[in-house]
């Protein structure tokens, strides 16, 4: 099992910049992904991006590419979203999730999940 912490989030003006991380620690599989999902009132919890286990390969939602990059500092097991250019409609709470295995933007295929970060992102 692998224990995830966000951090990060908060409130922003639109134009603006936020960075959430997401410490992680437990047992991880030789072989796994981080991907980071957001869920706003009243929606589906949506994929925004993730990164294999070495940080070689990132994949993105067409949402927030060019905007938001996912990059992970392995000495410290931690994962970052880099979000840039704000948008009011980015306002959602930001959860970080662990996958054995490779790409993908189903949220039923990941097997563990932090307690979530709110971001707000006013006009």
């Amino acid at each position: 099992q692998v224990q995830l912490v966000e951090s990060g989030g908060g409130l922003a003006q639109a134009g603006g910049s936020l960075r959430l991380s997401c410490a992680a620690s437990g047992r991880t599989f030789s072989s796994y992904l981080m991907g980071w999902f957001r869920q706003a009132p009243g929606k589906e919890r949506e994929f925004v991006a993730a990164i294999n286990w070495s940080g070689g390969s990132t994949y993105y939602a067409d949402s927030v590419k060019g905007r938001f990059t996912i990059y992970r500092d392995n000495a410290k097991a931690t994962t970052y979203l880099q979000m840039n250019t704000l948008k009011p409609e980015d306002t959602a709470v930001y959860y970080c999730a662990h996958r054995p295995g490779g790409n993908s933007s189903d949220y039923s295929t990941y097997d563990s999940w932090g307690q979530g970060t709110q971001v707000t992102v006013s006009s």
